[in-house]
């Protein structure tokens, strides 16, 4: 078994190079969205023209950005969705939203403190981690039958 690994969510931490990193070995093929904040935020008037406005600017670049997403998502076995500490992540909500409406399996990572806030986030999800070793773990699992340690 081979699986196809989705990994949206926030991108101000490295928590995409510890899975892929963990996941060595394992026959899991990642995809992701594109991680270089200037280039997805600009992407749609670098390609389809300036516009003078921010809402148009900003409403262009996701566009073309959900062009990828809905690929990913679509062609993915499994979608971890990842919403960091910092930032508010309303893309990786509607990710998470828009996985679980085709039902793909969907892991959600984030820490304690967001367990409240996102309670019907985690509702839709087969698994809720903490940690990205943690979502390597279940992907050797799913993988291997073989438990940790």
């Amino acid at each position: 078994m081979s699986l196809n690994v989705y990994l949206s969510g926030e991108i101000h931490t490295d928590w995409r190079e510890q899975i892929t990193e963990g996941a060595k070995g394992l026959d899991v093929t990642f995809n992701s969205p594109v991680t270089d904040h200037d280039a997805s935020d600009d992407c749609g008037v670098a390609i389809l023209g300036a516009e003078d406005q921010k809402y148009w600017h900003d409403h262009k670049g996701a566009m073309v950005n959900a062009i990828r997403t809905r690929k990913g998502i679509a062609d993915a076995d499994i979608v971890v969705v990842r919403f960091g500490e910092k930032y508010k992540q309303w893309n990786a909500a509607f990710d998470a939203g828009y996985a679980a409406a085709l039902g793909k399996s969907l892991i959600i990572l984030h820490g304690p403190e967001h367990q409240h806030p996102l309670k019907e986030v985690d509702a839709a999800a087969l698994a809720v981690a903490e940690k990205p070793s943690q979502v390597v773990e279940i992907l050797r699992y799913v993988l291997t039958s073989k438990l940790p340690g």
